[in-house]
């Protein structure tokens, strides 16, 4: 089957009129590039529009609440105001009793010093077990994810009873498995008798819970990172270590950055495995800034000092994010 095509000859010494088409040759129009886009202010306001649902709950759920907390922070907020309706505005004196007290501060220090050691225990033994599940085999990956999974997903209250009846002082498991191994003296040992024993457990329990989200995290990251990179590597003569700081660590290093954030600021404002646990006991020695926050608060009915304490401790979490974001920046400056 043949197709013939129709081709239009046209003379190199004859000219067109002005005006008239020449044949075989079809109008066409011509337009600039963004003729055919709109620019009205719906185009330029639509991804605002998108995003205006999200802001509007951000807004109503996280800052009116915390509208609220500031104003409160400035108040008498006693039962009595409570039952009466009153609002009774005392200025700053919350906050000059709460920076005043020598108590506040050693509660700040005492968080500060709890977080430090969780989180750097959370980011050791997590990126470990992060690493370990790149080089297992699918079986054993696959059941040492499950694990982590099933831990993570434990509900704190749970998982913190679980660790109470572990370390009960007449019939918990922790102290029948010393006795039995030699240590008879630990058979009735209270672990939470004394302050370094208490935060001990706590920090026990919360590294336990926190590992599988950074392990998981690292995990996924290291399925990012070429291979050619590592085969490269060894073609240099590199060992395990230096093919670690060399390939896998400049790799990680964003992600071991936002996750050391997200850690802070989650062991930071822990309350529930430290209240429930032993209620920031013995003697108060276990509080920190957000168990303080209630026992001043709700606990002696002195709402406007716990919302001041929380404001404060609203602010000193600012602070550490601004740092983070501070050290991020320049991090990136310096790479480029």
């Amino acid at each position: 089957m043949s197709v013939q095509t129709e081709r239009t000859d046209r003379g190199t010494d004859t000219a067109a009129a002005p005006g008239v088409r020449e044949p075989g040759v079809r109008k066409t129009d011509v337009r600039p590039p963004d003729a055919g886009r709109t620019t009205g202010r719906g185009g330029a306001w639509g991804p605002y529009l998108l995003l205006l649902p999200a802001l509007l709950v951000t807004v109503v759920m996280l800052g009116w609440p915390l509208v609220k907390n500031g104003m409160l922070s400035f108040q008498n907020l006693n039962p009595r105001q409570l039952i009466l309706h009153l609002t009774e505005w005392n200025g700053g004196d919350n906050y000059k009793e709460v920076l005043g007290s020598s108590d506040f501060w050693k509660v700040v220090q005492r968080t500060v010093v709890f977080t430090a050691a969780n989180v750097v225990l959370i980011m050791v033994l997590g990126t470990l077990v992060g690493l370990l599940l790149a080089r297992l085999g699918k079986r054993m990956r696959l059941l040492l994810l499950l694990g982590l999974v099933l831990a993570w997903a434990m509900p704190v209250i749970a998982a913190t009873t679980v660790y109470q009846w572990l370390f009960a002082q007449r019939f918990g498991v922790v102290n029948w498995l010393l006795a039995k191994a030699g240590w008879d003296s630990m058979a009735d040992y209270n672990w939470f008798g004394t302050q370094f024993s208490t935060f001990s457990v706590i920090t026990l329990l919360i590294v336990w819970q926190s590992i599988p989200f950074v392990a998981i995290n690292l995990y996924a990251a290291t399925t990012t990172i070429p291979k050619e990179l590592y085969e490269a590597a060894a073609i240099d003569g590199a060992g395990v270590w230096k093919s670690f700081t060399w390939v896998t660590l400049p790799f990680l290093r964003p992600f071991l950055w936002a996750t050391t954030f997200l850690e802070v600021i989650w062991v930071f404002k822990a309350f529930p495995q430290i209240f429930a646990m032993n209620a920031g006991g013995p003697d108060r020695l276990t509080e920190t800034l957000p168990i303080y926050a209630f026992v001043e608060g709700p606990g002696n009915q002195h709402y406007g000092m716990g919302a001041a304490i929380s404001f404060l401790t609203i602010l000193i979490l600012l602070g550490l994010t601004a740092y983070y974001l501070r050290t991020v920046l320049k991090q990136e400056e310096d790479e480029l």
